[in-house]
C-alpha cells in the first residue's frame, strides 16, 4: 500500500451513512473532504470531536468542506448518534473496516494491558482533486477542529 502521506492519492471507498445510502469518494468530486476516523458513536472523546465538527460545520462549509466521519459503528448507531447530537454531517458505517484498513487506522491498540485492533483517531483532508492535503494521527478531539479551520 502507497503511503499516505500528503499529495498521494486518496483511496476509494464507499460505505452506508446512517440512513444506509451508500457514500463514495466519487460524490464529493471538486470538493474538499474532510474524512474523519474515530473509534466508537457516543463515547467522550468521539462526542467531543464529533460536536467540535457540528459548532464548526458552517465555518467548514463556508469553506467549501464537506465532513464525513468514518466508525465502525453500524448505520443505526450512526443514526441514534446523529439524532442525539443534531450532528449536520454523514457518518459512515465502517462495519469491516475496509475504509479504516485503506487509510491505515485500523490499528492495534491496547487497554488495560489487553491487546484489541481498533480505530485510530486521524483526520484525513482530501482535495478537490482527490489527493490528500493533509493526514492528522492521532489527533486530540478538544484542538482538532480549530486546528483544522486554521490550515483549512
Amino acid at each position: 500500500m502507497a503511503a499516505l502521506i500528503p499529495g498521494a492519492k486518496a483511496p476509494a471507498f464507499s460505505a452506508p451513512d446512517q440512513t444506509d445510502k451508500m457514500v463514495s469518494l466519487g460524490d464529493f468530486r471538486g470538493k474538499t473532504v474532510v474524512l474523519y476516523f474515530y473509534p466508537k458513536d457516543d463515547t467522550p472523546g468521539c462526542t467531543t470531536e464529533a460536536c467540535s465538527f457540528r459548532d464548526e460545520h458552517s465555518a467548514l462549509q463556508k469553506k467549501g468542506v464537506a465532513v464525513l466521519g468514518v466508525s465502525p459503528d453500524s448505520a443505526k448507531s450512526h443514526q441514534k448518534f446523529i439524532e442525539k447530537f443534531t450532528l449536520p454531517f454523514s457518518l459512515l458505517a465502517d462495519t469491516d473496516h475496509k475504509i479504516a484498513e485503506a487509510y491505515g487506522v485500523w490499528v492495534e491498540k491496547s487497554m488495560y494491558g489487553k491487546k484489541y485492533m481498533g480505530v485510530e483517531r486521524s483526520t484525513f483532508v482530501i482535495g478537490p482533486d482527490g489527493k490528500l492535503k493533509a493526514v492528522h494521527r492521532k489527533v486530540k478531539p478538544a484542538e482538532h477542529v480549530a486546528e483544522l479551520l486554521k490550515e483549512l
